[in-house]
């Protein structure tokens, strides 16, 4: 069997704040295998950034308490010494910010910053560092590669700059690429550019990827796995199509049913409403007893919402060598498909990249 990229165990994030502790990240567990992706979806506030922000040991010291284990290619990132860690980020894991104009250092040229990342994971010269930054703007599709080198943040458009940091994220060819909202902030065929640029270079190089979006139709066109988050923990686990297909938990069942169809207009040509999950997420300060997302679930059942966590167990007949895995309560055999049906759920799939 193939050793996973990335294996995390129990991960937990407490921040101090003025309101008190905040648990960000509650006991999180997955992996990520070889030229695999692994989509972690969720409203904002669930928990998706700060999570891999954590493994990377980019949260303030001061503030952040990381517990659990983080095992990139058997090392585990969360006891590693700080000069090691700087070695393994970006050249054993890269990562790509959402927002490419202020990843970017508005008053160094591309080739300056690429040059720079290659320089500190390799014995190279500047000449050699140069002509590898320029294959690499040619390998991301930004044309005029040589150009493009001498060329600063703001010369650029939104996507040669977001093409700019997936060339600096996989500059040192490293096992593990995350992406947080990397096509948030890009039109839609700038976007389906960039995610048909990471599924080529992900086959191409056998990288291992963690996409973080609230956008679950480019889920169901990129994603080999699906980690649902509400709350700072996962309510809903498994391939991306038992997932998509067969949603357990109520609030995965309300993210897929808020997806607009444009395939199905009413009869006068009008686009149906939209359903929408009720209410707020929880404040992390501030999380319910029971079931995490029991104060908006339109199926909540007895006093055991309110007051016992529910497990994250299998749930039913898996479509992937891991087990499609949900903690509800409420899960379809529990309350039955009645209730479960009061989101209106749709399968995203046929839709290509939203």
């Amino acid at each position: 069997m193939t050793r996973p990229v990335l294996e995390v165990e129990d991960l937990r994030v407490r921040l101090r704040t003025p309101r008190g502790p905040a648990d960000v990240v509650n006991g999180l567990s997955y992996s990520v295998g070889p030229g695999e992706t692994v989509a972690v979806v969720g409203e904002s506030g669930s928990g998706k950034s700060v999570s891999v922000l954590a493994l990377l040991g980019l949260l303030p010291a001061r503030i952040a308490t990381v517990t659990g284990r983080a095992l990139l290619q058997g090392e585990d990132l969360l006891t590693m010494k700080p000069a090691r860690l700087r070695e393994v980020r970006g050249a054993g894991a890269g990562m790509v910010f959402q927002d490419p104009m202020t990843s970017l250092n508005p008053v160094l040229t591309v080739g300056r910053q690429l040059v720079e990342g290659i320089r500190a994971h390799g014995d190279v010269d500047k000449a050699t560092a140069r002509r590898r930054a320029a294959e690499l703007l040619g390998e991301v599709g930004l044309p005029d590669p040589e150009g493009a080198l001498d060329r600063y943040p703001h010369e650029l458009s939104g996507g040669m700059r977001q093409r700019v940091i997936i060339a600096i994220a996989l500059s040192n060819s490293p096992e593990l690429l995350i992406a947080d909202e990397a096509t948030t902030a890009l039109d839609v065929t700038v976007q389906a550019q960039i995610i048909d640029l990471v599924e080529k270079l992900k086959q191409e190089r056998g990288t291992g990827v963690i996409w973080i979006t609230h956008d679950l139709g480019v889920v169901a066109g990129i994603a080999d796995r699906v980690l649902v988050m509400y709350g700072g923990r996962c309510v809903e686990d498994g391939t991306v199509d038992d997932v998509l297909e067969h949603p357990a938990h109520p609030y995965t069942r309300g993210l897929l049913g808020a997806l607009p169809d444009l395939a199905r207009p009413l009869p006068d040509g009008s686009l149906p409403e939209l359903a929408t999950v009720p209410g707020v997420p929880p404040a992390p300060t501030d999380l319910p007893e029971g079931c995490v997302f029991w104060p908006r679930c339109p199926v909540r059942g007895d006093v055991r919402c309110e007051t016992e966590q529910p497990p994250l167990v299998p749930i039913g007949p898996s479509s992937g060598a891991l087990p499609h895995r949900a903690a509800t309560w409420c899960a379809e055999g529990t309350l039955g498909t009645e209730g479960l049906e009061a989101f209106g759920t749709e399968s995203p799939r046929g839709g290509g990249h939203a």
